[in-house]
């Protein structure tokens, strides 16, 4: 076989030939809601189909029996690293993440992938999937084949099938007043990547924010489930307000969030991080009952992951967040 090793002296960065980084690409999430408003055929989901489109949740839902459902998503971006494997990697992960935030475990998925097939070693694209094959192997998902177009902007994701209990489900729109918000990642990839693109993120720095975006979700949608979590979200483009809005509007409620108690990345704060930050496979978001909190927070500590108490949520306007800079005792 022919040695696809691309030569790394002569390819440019691949974050210089993106004009977004990551998930910082999806559309504006107000631009996406009038996008659905204007749209008069998206029906709510009924009969087998749990999740559909209308509900606006991280993945569809498929009933296949009283123990069985099917978790379809799909996630693709362009480069937010300059290491291919690195891209591969984040993306699958990222991708991954849908399955995890709905109580799943991914079973399949199949490469997306967009390529300046003139311009671009393909040897570096060779890199990219071999990234998000170790991901996905790591998640016990097997990648069977995938799609790829001509493009002059490059762009990698997948298209994942998984599976879950209908009963365990966990959904944007189930969030109750009383219930503590946890989340399970710290912020701050999206000004990272921004100062990466600059020349001004140190080493240290890119290498943590690397190891954030591709851990799994999987060992805190597996704890989350067990603790009898049902609403719950991860956090991506939207930033954490963001996601955290949707999740209140769904749930007719609204929310308090302690912006000290936010956890975020080494590095991260010298950057400007805003609670609007766009992530890129960020951490999931977790709406808990009281009585579920210290037991889940002990067990997500053990896995290692900087799972923080952030807020709660309240009665109140749908959709609301009210941000207070209250310092713990």
């Amino acid at each position: 076989m022919a040695d696809v090793t691309a030569d790394q002296t002569q390819a440019p960065r691949l974050t210089s030939l993106s004009p977004g980084a990551g998930c910082a690409c999806k559309l504006p999430l107000a631009k996406l809601e009038a996008l659905f408003a204007a749209m008069d055929n998206i029906a709510p989901a009924s009969g087998d189909l749990l999740i559909g489109a209308a509900e606006g949740d991280d993945a569809a839902v498929l009933r296949l029996d009283d123990e069985r459902a099917l978790v379809l998503t799909t996630d693709f971006f362009t480069p937010i690293v300059d290491d291919p494997a690195d891209w591969g990697r984040i993306a699958a992960a990222n991708a991954l993440s849908d399955v995890y935030a709905m109580g799943g475990r991914p079973l399949f998925a199949v490469n997306l992938a967009a390529w300046p097939g003139d311009g671009l070693d393909l040897a570096i694209l060779a890199q990219v999937l071999r990234g998000g094959a170790e991901v996905a192997a790591a998640a016990g998902c097997a990648i069977a084949g995938g799609h790829t177009i001509d493009d002059p902007v490059p762009k990698y994701g997948l298209a994942v099938t998984g599976l879950a209990d209908p009963a365990r489900l966990m959904t944007i729109d189930r969030a109750a007043a009383g219930d503590q918000l946890i989340l399970t990642k710290a912020l701050g990839t999206g000004v990272i990547a921004t100062a990466l693109k600059r020349g001004q993120a140190p080493e240290s720095v890119i290498r943590t924010a690397v190891a954030s975006m591709t851990l799994l979700n999987a060992g805190a949608s597996r704890a989350a489930v067990g603790a009898g979590v049902r609403a719950a979200t991860d956090v991506t483009g939207f930033g954490l307000l963001g996601h955290l809005h949707r999740m209140l509007a769904a749930s007719q409620t609204a929310a308090r969030l302690n912006a000290f108690a936010v956890p975020l990345l080494p590095g991260a704060a010298e950057l400007a991080v805003l609670l609007h930050d766009a992530q890129t496979s960020g951490g999931l978001l977790l709406a808990v009952p009281p009585r579920a909190v210290p037991a889940l927070l002990g067990e997500l500590t053990q896995q290692g992951l900087p799972a923080a108490l952030i807020g709660d949520i309240v009665a109140g306007e749908s959709g609301h967040v009210d941000v207070y800079p209250a310092r713990s005792a």
